[in-house]
């Protein structure tokens, strides 16, 4: 499940923007993406939000998603 917004940065900037998620054990941060919704039940498959454009803010870098653990438990086999 979406369970709310989370930022990676203090401030204000174009990419400043994520979720945080929560399952059956496990809690991921994602940052750099711009969610479908901040909080509900999501499904295996199901869209969760699109990509931000990195450049705007670092010029030169290559767009990606941060997945971040928020505990210990091994995420692999939910990826």
């Amino acid at each position: 499940m979406i369970e709310r917004r989370i930022n990676p940065h203090r401030g204000r900037n174009v990419i400043n923007n994520g979720v945080k998620l929560r399952g059956s054990g496990f809690c991921v941060h994602m940052f750099y993406i711009r969610p479908v919704t901040y909080r509900g039940w999501i499904k295996k498959g199901q869209k969760i939000g699109e990509m931000l454009p990195m450049q705007r803010v670092y010029p030169g870098i290559t767009s990606h998603v941060h997945v971040q653990n928020c505990n210990h438990f091994n995420v692999t086999r939910y990826l």
